[in-house]
């Protein structure tokens, strides 16, 4: 009679782990191998982590990455709104303080590329414009970052650089939206990251200028300490930070830190 016993627990435990609901067959909750991951990243990052994130989910294919691209201060502000974010990708570490100084960021966020500003005119550059002295002419529509953002913090560094005061039509709320009005013929001029000039060849020009090198901007990188999928989301800042995130970057033209 005991040996029936016996048997019995041992086929009740047996169907229990082939089941999946024993201790050592539950599936580790975060696991980098399914969930969702939701990445807030600056807007100059929109193509590179695009392709990473394919990338990802290829070698992770029960993952489904989200990205949220818009200007860093947007983004700390959403995440410190409660946004469910699990990475936070911004285009300076003045954005990332605000998330890591209360906490929020998991570790210390890892500086993984650099951007200095370009000037973006319209294919055939019409007002001829050379260098940055010449945004300061009343007579060309140039528009730019608001200060908060990134690329217009830069902004305001390169033109003090400079000595000038760049009479801007319009201040935007991040670097694509700047890229987007002097693609569609809204303003003459801007002042973009020269990533984003890069990738989009053949419809914008780029010019170089001698005072980009005073404000060259720091892309850090953090896990979010409340992430819901903790283990994907440092699996996606391994992928930015290693060997393949550094040759994409290069590829779209960030520098190295």
């Amino acid at each position: 009679m005991l040996a029936v016993l016996l048997g019995g627990a041992l086929l009740a435990t047996t169907a229990c782990t082939a089941a999946g609901q024993g201790p050592q067959e539950a599936p580790a909750s975060g696991s980098a191998s399914s969930g969702e991951l939701n990445v807030f990243a600056a807007a100059s990052l929109n193509g590179v982590l695009t392709d990473l994130t394919a990338d990802f989910e290829d070698d992770h294919p029960d993952v489904t990455v989200r990205l949220n691209f818009a200007g860093s201060s947007d983004l700390a502000t959403q995440i410190l709104s409660g946004a469910p974010a699990d990475v936070f990708a911004s285009a300076n570490p003045e954005n990332m303080d605000k998330v890591t100084a209360p906490g929020m960021a998991a570790g210390e966020p890892v500086t993984f590329a650099t951007n200095v500003l370009q000037i973006v005119v319209p294919e055939g550059n019409p007002y001829g414009i050379a260098s940055l002295a010449d945004l300061a002419d009343q007579q060309v529509k140039t528009v730019i970052c608001a200060p908060q953002v990134p690329c217009g913090a830069a902004t305001q560094k390169v033109s003090q650089e400079a000595g000038i005061k760049i009479p801007a039509v319009s201040e935007e709320s991040s670097v694509t939206d700047v890229l987007g009005k002097v693609m569609s013929g809204e303003a003459d001029a801007g002042l973009v990251y020269v990533t984003d000039v890069k990738n989009v060849q053949g419809d914008v020009e780029g010019i170089d200028f001698a005072e980009a090198g005073a404000a060259v901007n720091d892309y850090p990188i953090a896990r979010l300490a409340e992430s819901a999928n903790p283990d994907a989301a440092e699996a996606f800042v391994a992928l930015v930070t290693g060997p393949e995130g550094r040759k994409a970057l290069a590829d779209y033209g960030f520098g190295t830190p």
